[in-house]
């Protein structure tokens, strides 16, 4: 029987994590929840996303999960200790993994990290890779995510804004940094165009990548996996419609269906 895999994140993003886990270990089941009715996290206080969090944690736990990927940032930054300790699950957010692909890599020990700027100001990148010896430069670039979300993946517009915000951060602070982490689960999409805009030496990591690295070893220990693909289940807390649309575009793949879940009544609030 197959391990099943809950993957919980505030809206879209998550899907970037989602897509890298069905390449590694494709045989397995998923439960993805989007709570999409309750976004954005950033603007929330650390209390108010634990307990966002653990609500969706707890509806994957009833589901079947026997494990959970936090493929979010902000919670992952704001209350992966509080989500830990509020199941019995094996859990794996998106900072850790990330961290330690950069102290691999790099070779200056120095490194610069984008992300949204509830991410920024926790400083969780900071802190989980001063922790492996880098010293990180870190850039709130909120303008990424609405681009993303427009579809505008490689706009003109969306180059421009990429160019100021890396100038920024390359040229105050992160000089010598090596790498770029990239510390927000949209940005995967904008791969090829922060390529074209970082310094060319510069290295680039993404953490729904190195999450899904990580991941599947923990999978493995789960149980044997199926030689053919596994199930996929969608939940979301609104906007079932838009999460097909905008989601497909994440998931690199159409969603054909999506359940609308009632926060009220089956994830207890």
């Amino acid at each position: 029987m197959a391990p099943i895999i809950g993957v919980f994140d505030s809206g879209f993003g998550g899907l970037t994590v989602l897509r890298e886990l069905l390449q590694v270990v494709p045989g397995a089941d998923y439960l993805y929840f989007g709570d999409t009715a309750r976004l954005p996290y950033g603007s929330k206080s650390a209390y108010t996303v634990a307990r966002y969090a653990n609500s969706a944690a707890n509806f994957l736990e009833r589901h079947g999960a026997q494990m959970l990927v936090i493929a979010c940032n902000t919670a992952t930054a704001l209350a992966f200790d509080e989500i830990r300790a509020g199941t019995r699950l094996p859990v794996i957010g998106v900072v850790e993994p990330g961290a330690g692909r950069v102290a691999a890599i790099s070779k200056t020990r120095r490194a610069a990290v984008i992300a949204t700027e509830a991410t920024v100001a926790s400083h969780a990148y900071q802190k989980a890779l001063r922790r492996h010896g880098i010293e990180a430069t870190e850039k709130a670039c909120p303008l990424l995510v609405p681009l993303v979300e427009e579809g505008w993946i490689d706009h003109p517009i969306t180059e421009q804004v990429a160019h100021i915000y890396l100038d920024e951060i390359f040229n105050d602070g992160a000089q010598g940094a090596d790498v770029l982490m990239l510390g927000c689960t949209h940005y995967p999409l904008l791969s090829p165009l922060l390529r074209r805009v970082a310094p060319p030496a510069v290295q680039i990591v993404d953490s729904a990548e190195c999450t899904a690295g990580r991941a599947s070893a923990m999978i493995q220990q789960l149980g044997p996996q199926s030689k053919s693909s596994g199930s996929l289940r969608y939940f979301a807390t609104d906007s079932v419609e838009k999460f097909r649309r905008l989601g497909s575009r994440f998931l690199g793949r159409e969603i054909e269906k999506v359940e609308l879940i009632d926060i009220e009544e089956q994830v207890g609030e």
